[in-house]
């Protein structure tokens, strides 16, 4: 019997992934980004935050930063 012929590398891997902050799952190699690139295809080496949660984030992040640097600069207009 061989084992090889049963089992394929996706069986190996995860191939799908839940995100932490939307809930859904999605396809790992194709919904979420490397933490890092040299640590290779291993599924430990994607984030648990899909793309679009992480581009949703960040961009709310900078737009409330954008927010509170406008006031000080009303309030401190020499600065």
């Amino acid at each position: 019997m061989e084992l090889e012929s049963q089992y394929e590398l996706e069986h190996l891997l995860l191939v799908n992934r839940t995100c932490r902050v939307c809930g859904e799952e999605k396809s790992l190699l194709d919904d979420f980004y490397l933490t890092r690139k040299g640590r290779g295809p291993f599924p430990s080496a994607y984030a648990y935050e899909c793309k679009l949660c992480t581009i949703k984030r960040i961009t709310f992040n900078r737009k409330k930063h954008k927010k509170i640097l406008e006031r000080i600069e009303e309030i401190y207009p020499d600065w």
